[in-house]
């Protein structure tokens, strides 16, 4: 067993397919197949349970998932220590965001950070920003772009970005919403609410708020459409599909921000303080703590 055959494993533990696996790896899947096959021999058990449709780990494989995880962290933080004492960094990190967090903060974040650290390579992941924290704790990545939950998870560190307003969005089409807008305790509200169709996240924080000030109003949505990730909403709102709710940071990006408008809801929802979250030992590793550095 060497390392080159942990990272083997984990790549095939995380994507569960063999072709994606074999493509993050830069082997051909035969070759990857021979590597977790002479694996499995070493250890005498097996590790993944795989027919021509499906891998899927062995309870096995899911103990032996951990030590590879610890294993290869290791090895990279004390090379990373190593390559630090001669100033030179060099390795890769895992970033996973948003496909709007792409565009609205990647830049300024790495290009300062490429001009100081040109020899680490960057692997970034995008989609749905409710998985971000998730992904993190696993493992599967090193930092994340994510809206701070109102409780942080223990172990898990965060250092802000910026702080975005979380709105309720309605279709400019010239319809009429002064009826949904002002103090959500007026008379007449709780009936108008529950009779807008709402497009809504299918489980992030947006959704945790929006159903607690729905909660508050004693309605339960007509919820028309729940969706992954914030730009597909604005897009849902844009065709006039019905209302919805998306950090106003996503808003000021989107192509379609135009077809929408926000509504002057009140009481107005907390907003997403939105920055970098890694689990707190990974902090030690040099390549992370260099990009952790970027942000004042």
């Amino acid at each position: 067993m060497d390392l080159k055959t942990l990272e083997h494993f984990q790549s095939l533990a995380e994507a569960l397919h063999f072709g994606r696996a074999s493509d993050a790896c830069h082997v051909s899947p035969s070759s990857l197949s021979r590597s977790i096959r002479g694996l499995e021999e070493d250890l005498g058990v097996a590790l993944f349970l795989r027919d021509n449709r499906s891998v899927s780990l062995t309870h096995e494989g899911k103990l032996f998932q951990a030590y590879a995880r610890e294993t290869l962290g290791d090895w990279k933080q004390i090379r990373q220590q190593l390559l630090a004492e001669s100033e030179t960094l060099a390795g890769e990190i895992r970033i996973y965001c948003s496909v709007t967090a792409s565009y609205s903060f990647l830049y300024e974040l790495l290009s300062e950070f490429r001009l100081r650290h040109p020899r680490i390579e960057i692997k970034l992941h995008t989609g749905d920003p409710a998985s971000a924290i998730a992904r993190v704790q696993r493992g599967a990545e090193d930092v994340a772009i994510s809206a701070r939950p109102d409780t942080l998870p223990p172990g898990l560190a965060f250092r802000s970005m910026t702080i975005s307003p979380l709105v309720f969005i309605a279709p400019d089409d010239g319809t009429d919403w002064r009826h949904l807008e002002g103090s959500r305790q007026a008379a007449g509200k709780s009936e108008h609410w529950a009779r807008v169709p709402v497009i809504l996240s299918e489980q992030d924080l947006a959704r945790q708020r929006v159903d607690d000030w729905f909660r508050a109003l004693k309605v339960q949505p007509q919820v028309y459409a729940q969706v992954s990730g914030n730009e597909a909403i604005v897009s849902m709102v844009g065709l006039g599909f019905g209302v919805g709710v998306v950090p106003k940071i996503v808003l000021d990006n989107s192509p379609l921000g135009s077809r929408v408008r926000v509504l002057n809801v009140r009481p107005k929802l907390a907003p997403y303080d939105v920055g970098l979250c890694a689990l707190d030992r990974r902090l030690k590793d040099p390549i992370l703590r260099a990009l952790w550095s970027q942000l004042r």
